[in-house]
């Protein structure tokens, strides 16, 4: 059974910066693609960033340049360095997990892709 358990948020003033993690256990599928969504009250879950089995790496046009992932395979897990943050990256942050897919290729900040999710991690950044 894949766990994903997310860790790192908290309330920052605007231009501040947090680091998010999200540890990776039991995943068996090979070729993974692993990425973090966020979700505002209201609005619906967008993908911020990806990283497939190659290490090929996609952003969100709204975070690149202030946010960088990068991950450490000797402990299973995904970093998410978050710089300048806005106040509209107030979110429930989230780390997601699946097999690589064709769908996955094509689109891998679509949420749909992705088999396996984390419980999330507050992100409040204030102005």
């Amino acid at each position: 059974q894949v766990h994903l358990v997310e860790s790192g948020g908290g309330s920052v003033p605007a231009g501040g910066s947090l680091r998010l993690s999200c540890a990776a256990s039991g995943i068996t599928y090979k070729r993974v693609y692993m990425a973090w969504f966020r979700q505002a009250p209201g609005k619906e879950r967008e993908g911020v960033a990806s990283i497939g089995s190659a290490g090929s790496t996609n952003y969100a046009d709204s975070v690149k340049g202030r946010f960088t992932l990068f991950q450490d395979n000797a402990r299973n897990t995904l970093y998410l360095q978050m710089n300048n943050l806005k106040p509209d990256g107030t979110a429930m942050y989230y780390c997601a997990a699946g097999p690589t897919t064709a769908s996955l290729v094509v689109g891998p900040l679509r949420p749909t892709g992705y088999n396996d999710w984390g419980q999330g991690t507050q992100v409040t950044v204030s102005s």
